[in-house]
């Protein structure tokens, strides 16, 4: 009886079973080369043609996109088998809602809040289509369970049409790449953008915003005219800052949901360091022309900030590339970001809003349904030193006192947020009356 008809009905491909008999039977049940042939030898069988074996240099890309089309359930990849009977197949994570299965079916969440479907590890994943499967086997450690990467294709021109095919399928996917520093690395995920802003949504000063999306809308026209008329570099960079609240994200978002081109976000954390600035940057430049977003910059860690700004000077590590920094805290900034040409081009401060732009957040946040439209002016004017954080604070208050009560004090209610604001500055919470300080320290 060959192979696959002895395998093909069975759920794993290698079972613990087999070398009991075996004196080092749990080396032999993890032997990387016996599991490579086992694979191999499935996939000939089922397919009628030999497979050979393949591994990613340079990132994980294919990978991360094997990732995707498990999570959103597209029909060109099947799970074939699992691999190992004694280690898990199938993953969870908390989730509002559970993503759908391989073969296009959700599975059934815990209470509708988790995510439960197949792994990567431990399974055999196969595209029937390009003849190309992966397979994430794991191995014994000195720690534990580590795993190998093993792609697998018919020839080479099949792998090469598969990953061109999946790369397009990425940039036509408007989802967001999310990077993320961890202990274990960095990991990507892709993300669905939760309440896309258009450029109606963004409240800042005209000609500052007129500015910003012109810049956008030049590096990512289709002819490319002005960088190839004059010469310039194809790759830009600005940073917003300011303090928080005054709609820098709110900007990012806009500009994120409207331009034609991948959008990147990367969360930088303590464990950032120069693998995961290089493996950023290596997978931008494989999705540009694109947009990579960088929010609060100045948490990058000292240890590799030199690292950071080597990246930015790079000749090609930032081509098609339109870098976004952030940060709340611009005297953290490292001034090397800002005294050297090629690195943030631009700095903009994102202000307080003015009354104008005050009443006409106010205006589109819908507070005329709240009061009459005539009283909407005034309410900006006493909003004097409020950011767009807080005016959406006071429209949700106002909007609750009025279904609760039937009326709303709006003088009131901006009296009450300014007096917590100055309570917040000046670390002092009022009794009824007198003042005293809290914390820790309170008493001492």
């Amino acid at each position: 009886m060959t192979l696959l008809n002895e395998k093909a009905l069975r759920p794993f491909l290698i079972r613990r079973d087999d070398y009991e008999a075996e004196p080092a039977g749990m080396q032999a049940y993890f032997d990387y080369t016996m599991t490579v042939r086992r694979i191999a030898d499935w996939l000939c069988e089922r397919y009628g043609c030999e497979f050979h074996l393949y591994y990613q240099a340079d990132s994980s890309d294919a990978w991360d996109g094997l990732d995707d089309d498990i999570r959103s359930g597209y029909t060109g990849v099947q799970h074939a088998a699992s691999l190992l009977d004694l280690v898990e197949t199938r993953i969870f994570k908390y989730a509002s809602e559970s993503a759908p299965e391989a073969d296009g079916h959700r599975s059934q969440p815990t209470n509708g809040t988790h995510d439960i479907r197949m792994s990567v590890r431990n399974n055999l994943f196969v595209y029937p289509a390009h003849r190309v499967a992966f397979a994430r086997v794991p191995r014994l450690a000195h720690y534990g369970l580590d795993y190998e990467d093993l792609i697998f294709a018919e020839s080479d021109a099949h792998l090469d049409r598969f990953l061109t095919e999946m790369r397009e399928r990425q940039l036509a996917d408007r989802k967001l790449v999310v990077f993320t520093d961890t202990k274990d690395g960095l990991e990507r995920s892709r993300e669905t953008a939760e309440r896309p802003v258009d450029r109606d949504g963004v409240f800042m000063d005209e000609s500052l915003k007129a500015q910003i999306f012109r810049s956008v809308d030049t590096f990512f026209a289709d002819d490319r005219s002005f960088y190839q008329t004059y010469g310039v570099p194809y790759k830009r960079g600005i940073l917003l800052y300011g303090k928080p609240g005054n709609g820098k994200t709110t900007l990012v978002k806009s500009i994120s949901a409207t331009v034609n081109a991948p959008v990147a976000y990367w969360q930088i954390t303590e464990f950032t360091g120069s693998e995961s600035i290089q493996q950023v940057f290596d997978a931008a430049v494989k999705l540009a022309p694109m947009v990579l977003v960088v929010e609060d910059i100045d948490s990058m860690p000292e240890s590799c900030r030199s690292y950071f700004l080597n990246t930015l000077d790079g000749a090609t590590s930032r081509e098609g590339i339109f870098l976004i920094g952030t940060t709340n805290y611009p005297e953290k900034i490292d001034p090397a970001l800002m005294n050297r040409a090629g690195r943030f081009d631009r700095a903009y401060e994102v202000k307080l809003p003015s009354e104008p732009l005050r009443l006409a957040y106010l205006t589109h946040k819908g507070a005329g349904r709240l009061t009459e439209e005539a009283a909407l002016p005034g309410i900006a004017r006493l909003t004097e030193g409020f950011t767009f954080a807080q005016l959406a604070e006071l429209y949700v208050s106002a909007a609750l006192e009025l279904h609760q009560t039937g009326s709303t004090d709006w003088e009131r209610l901006i009296a009450g947020m300014k007096t917590d604001l100055s309570k917040g500055r000046s670390r002092e919470w009022m009794t009824e009356n007198a003042g005293r300080r809290v914390g820790f320290s309170a008493g001492n």
